[in-house]
């Protein structure tokens, strides 16, 4: 056997040796389904009731794999365009720049931080939040429901369920005190699809 033939059998055991380390990490990316995916929030009105709305992803991505949570990251894109208050009227009041100021700041943005795993399904992802040009530490307490295939295997899903609690006027939003509380409950429900180019076009420079 040549000294070329050794060195080419050599670099083969290596590049078959790192496939599985390759596959492995493109299973752990993935972008978020903008469909799936929803954000509720909710908000004392003249302390009578917490009335609901919901905003949608614009994009995202997210990186998990339940082995190496240490790992793990996300950001995400809010589209406050698709405020949705059920009135029309209502809409655009919050969307008004004393609120969420749709026009002036379409979108807020989320990049996590670190990620603090408390079992083999729960754990607090911590982040921040950009909202009308201000940026805040926040923290999502986090529940992993389920990983796996589609049901005609077209796609590897991972699914979560978060919470968290916002100051508004942390935000600015300081407009109504006496009508309108300070403190906002936020649900998450968000669906991933894999995709081993999510999140790239952010890393390229």
């Amino acid at each position: 056997m040549t000294a070329f033939t050794r060195l080419r059998r050599w670099l083969a055991c290596i590049v078959l040796a790192a496939l599985p380390l390759a596959a492995m990490a493109a299973d752990d990316t993935y972008r978020y389904d903008t469909v799936h995916s929803q954000i509720l929030f909710s908000i004392s009105h003249n302390g009578y009731s917490r009335p609901f709305g919901r905003l949608h992803i614009a994009k995202g991505w997210l990186r998990f794999d339940p082995k190496a949570w240490d790992r793990a990251a996300t950001e995400l894109d809010i589209d406050l365009g698709s405020l949705d208050m059920g009135d029309a009227a209502w809409n655009q009041a919050v969307l008004k720049p004393g609120f969420l100021d749709g026009a002036g700041q379409r979108y807020a943005h989320f990049v996590s931080t670190s990620v603090e795993r408390k079992d083999d399904s729960h754990g607090i992802l911590h982040g921040q939040l950009t909202l009308k040009g201000v940026t805040r530490n926040i923290e999502i307490s986090f529940t992993v429901n389920r990983i796996g295939t589609t049901v005609y295997g077209m796609h590897k899903v991972a699914g979560f369920s978060g919470i968290a609690t916002l100051d508004r006027n942390e935000f600015g939003m300081t407009s109504n005190p006496n009508a309108i509380g300070s403190s906002v409950s936020i649900w998450l429900e968000l669906e991933a699809i894999q995709d081993d180019n999510a999140g790239k076009e952010k890393e390229t420079p």
